[in-house]
């Protein structure tokens, strides 16, 4: 059963380094397709690290890993996905007259593959 969470995607010091060497790389694709979740409702869900989830908003939807964020580095019902292809595809294009499109902290429904 899927379950509403929020979905903070954004940018990681990592990918930050690893963009100079190109967004094909093993080590950049693996950082912008790695969900985090916050443990505790990793347990409450029963996944486990490596685990498949699915996330839906109303863009559209992907299949990705799930990963343990560090201690205290996500509140429950918050997720985080690196900016890239996999967050894009569930990110709208309207702006509401800003110029930028919602691009932080939107619904998204989570369930395991």
């Amino acid at each position: 059963m899927a379950e509403v969470f929020i979905l903070i995607p954004g940018r990681t010091s990592r990918q930050g380094t690893t963009l100079n060497e190109g967004k094909f790389t093993t080590a950049y694709l693996e950082e912008t397709s790695t969900l985090l979740m916050n443990p505790d409702d990793m347990a409450r869900l029963a996944v486990k690290n490596g685990d498949r989830v699915r996330l839906r908003s109303n863009q559209g939807q992907i299949e990705l890993p799930c990963q343990a964020a560090k201690a205290g580095e996500l509140p429950k019902g918050v997720l985080f996905l690196p900016y890239g292809d996999m967050s894009s595809r569930l990110m709208g294009g309207d702006t509401h007259g800003t110029g930028m499109p919602d691009s932080k902290s939107f619904d998204v429904e989570l369930e395991r593959v």
